[in-house]
């Protein structure tokens, strides 16, 4: 019987939970572990002796904690996982991450429109597509200090292995959320005293919104910024949901083949040139 077993061992090893994927690198994995927002099925390690041992070992740890099972693996086997993306050594099979549903979100902060907290920000992004945006997007909210991000679920790329990469681990501990009815959302926000600015890159391209450089704008209320699409921007029936649109002014005479910032770089210096105004203008 002992004979018979080791050929079986490999494939048995690498069958997967049914509706599971594989994230993969070091901070991913360890947030995933950590928080334990997702069911969490098993954990892999490089078969290793070199100098990521005593980071094995903690993930070892953590997993066990978890009560999550620790296979050591070549890392051939895990490039094969993670299909030779960068997993540093460590993959982690587990449920997919879903969007929170704004109707069961908890709005412990409605009514602060109204009752003076001015300092409210939060992300609504339109049909981003590239996992590896998202992921950055998520990252730099994080980062700024963005109250909440909301995505449109249509159109959209998912809560992916990748995106949590991508934003190093950022969407395993900060919740994102989802809507179907994005124009119905943002118009409600706007009966409660938000502010809804959208952002565009070429300011010509804008009709019956007013555009402004981000430098010139004031945080005087609570705003909800709206980053569109990679390749077509915010969609005219969300534009025409927006008080004011933010540009960024560029530094030079752009060819016009290059007119543009990547939609998560620009979401970045967007939102730290409304949080920097935290400080300044804090209540």
């Amino acid at each position: 019987a002992g004979k018979g077993k080791g050929p079986e061992r490999k494939p048995l090893s690498l069958a997967r939970t049914k509706g599971s994927e594989i994230l993969f690198g070091v901070a991913p994995c360890w947030l995933a572990l950590a928080q334990a927002r997702r069911a969490l099925f098993r954990l892999f390690l490089k078969q290793s002796s070199g100098s990521g041992r005593p980071l094995r070992g903690e993930f070892a740890l953590q997993a066990a904690a978890r009560g999550v099972p620790v296979l050591h693996v070549p890392g051939r086997e895990l490039d094969t996982l993670c299909r030779g993306r960068p997993h540093q050594g460590v993959c982690l099979e587990a449920a997919p991450l879903p969007f929170k549903s704004l109707r069961d979100a908890e709005e412990p902060r409605l009514g602060d429109a109204e009752s003076g907290s001015r300092q409210l920000l939060w992300l609504v992004l339109e049909h981003i597509q590239d996992p590896m945006n998202l992921g950055a997007l998520l990252r730099s909210a994080y980062f700024l200090g963005v109250d909440r991000v909301v995505a449109s679920l249509r159109n959209s790329c998912p809560l992916t292995p990748i995106v949590s990469k991508a934003s190093a681990g950022a969407v395993e501990v900060f919740d994102v959320y989802g809507t179907d009815d994005l124009q119905g959302f943002l118009k409600a926000k706007s009966a409660e005293g938000w502010e809804v600015v959208g952002t565009v890159t070429r300011p010509g391209d804008v009709e019956g919104v007013p555009v402004v450089s981000c430098s010139e704008f004031r945080w005087d209320k609570p705003v909800i910024v709206v980053i569109g699409s990679e390749g077509e921007g915010l969609s005219l029936e969300t534009q025409l949901q927006c008080h004011r649109m933010l540009a960024i002014p560029p530094g030079r005479a752009l060819h016009p083949g290059i007119d543009s910032l990547n939609v998560s770089v620009a979401a970045g210096i967007l939102l730290h040139s409304i949080c920097s105004q935290k400080r300044r203008h804090g209540d």
